[in-house]
């Protein structure tokens, strides 16, 4: 963990899918569209707020694996070792960073919400993630639209000429 982000957001990937009702019928699919569409949501969330997202997936019952990680979209994904869950690798990196720095984690799970708490870190459910996710996307919608009006009156005062310069303009570059 690099010392440059001022907030990280740990998600306890298969705790999310399993809790948002879109990703659990895509999961019933295909578990890893449903881990790529969790993966390109938070890649968005990251952009948009700063915050350093790492996404933990369990892969404590899969015989004889190791931790892997790997990078997607700024989005660090990691998938745990045999006999290691998603909840102890972040409790493992809440021993670390949890009173140095601002650590959220993302699960529903009421036993680690209260474990994160306790090690210094704050806790947000998957339903209260989603809530955070809709209204970002909500006010990056409404600053869209204030653009979009914002330019259309900048046009609407240009006389056609101009207009006409910059039509031609844009289909040159």
């Amino acid at each position: 963990m690099k010392g440059m982000h001022k907030e990280y957001l740990f998600v306890d990937g298969y705790n999310i899918i399993n809790a948002w009702e879109d990703l659990r019928e895509l999961s019933n699919i295909s578990l890893e569209s449903a881990r790529n569409e969790l993966v390109e949501i938070m890649a968005e969330y990251q952009s948009y707020t700063g915050i350093k997202v790492t996404i933990v997936f369990d892969a404590h019952l899969v015989k004889g694996s190791s931790e892997k990680k790997e990078k997607i979209k700024g989005v660090e994904i990691i998938y745990t070792k045999e006999k290691e869950t998603a909840d102890h690798y972040i409790e493992k990196i809440l021993d670390s960073i949890g009173r140095t720095k601002k650590v959220r984690v993302a699960t529903s799970d009421w036993v680690e919400q209260q474990i994160v708490m306790g090690r210094g870190g704050t806790r947000v459910s998957a339903r209260e993630l989603k809530l955070e996710i809709g209204q970002h996307k909500e006010a990056i919608r409404r600053k869209n639209i204030k653009l979009n009006e914002s330019n259309d009156l900048i046009i609407g005062r240009l006389d056609k000429e101009t207009l006409e310069k910059l039509e031609k303009w844009g289909k040159n570059s």
